[in-house]
């Protein structure tokens, strides 16, 4: 029987509601950590007024590209600015680990018959977090390049590697070869791939979008609230792809 994208969607769906207490849990610790970390490596507000300080002299940007302003800046903003960027990657960076590896081995659990709980995952996963740490730094990277070069070589980035957190948390194979493996993968089953893909970063623009609603929760609440429900949709997006992974394995 071929393996259509309906089910797919159907069985995610369905996983999802079944563990929806510990994936929840997950999203909101991952979250809540990604909050902490960029908090304490953010710059405190004496670094950060320099961002404003020279306002006047950045006035007439119109048509500038990010670039060009950046280069416009003195060195004292760029230092800062560049301390900010770093602090909220960085921060990013180490909740989506936790969140991949913690999903990668609730799901595996979960089709062991093994009681767990979000917890549980992630000091269950702990042996995995430094290889997928590597990988997900090198994924992040290469699709922000390619992005930021063209939308399409990003898109097209994104879909070879999606396969690459779990081969390397099932098939415990290196960080390369996992890429390499992915993309082989994908390339042949992108119809499966590309509109979940594309339904996720729809999802996540429609997240982003409710920022400027969830303002009488305050800055700090809102962040997590909406830092959660953006791991929630990763969360299922990695379901989708487990599961579709686990068929064509099968």
């Amino acid at each position: 029987m071929p393996i259509t994208a309906s089910s797919l969607y159907r069985d995610s769906f369905n996983f999802l509601r079944n563990q929806l207490g510990s994936i929840l849990l997950l999203a909101l610790l991952t979250a809540f950590i990604t909050v902490i970390l960029n908090h304490a490596f953010t710059p405190d507000s004496d670094q950060l007024s320099l961002l404003t300080s020279g306002s006047d002299s950045l006035s007439d940007t119109a048509g500038m590209s990010i670039q060009e302003i950046i280069q416009q800046m003195p060195p004292e903003q760029q230092m800062v600015l560049l301390k900010v960027s770093a602090a909220a990657t960085f921060s990013a960076l180490v909740g989506n680990v936790l969140l991949v590896g913690g999903l990668m081995t609730l799901i595996q659990q979960v089709s062991s018959g093994v009681r767990t709980s979000a917890l549980r995952s992630i000091g269950a996963s702990a042996p995995m977090l430094p290889r997928v740490l590597l990988l997900m730094f090198l994924c992040t990277l290469i699709v922000q390049l390619g992005l930021t070069l063209f939308i399409v070589p990003g898109l097209i980035i994104a879909v070879a590697v999606s396969f690459a957190p779990i081969i390397v948390a099932t098939e415990k194979v290196g960080v390369f070869k996992s890429i390499k493996l992915s993309a082989k993968l994908a390339f042949a089953n992108s119809r499966l791939i590309v509109p979940a893909i594309m339904l996720w970063l729809a999802a996540k623009m429609l997240v982003l979008l409710a920022v400027s609603h969830l303002k009488f929760l305050g800055p700090e609440v809102a962040t997590v609230v909406l830092s959660a429900v953006s791991n929630l949709i990763s969360a299922y997006l990695l379901i989708y792809l487990f599961r579709l992974y686990t068929k064509l394995r099968a």
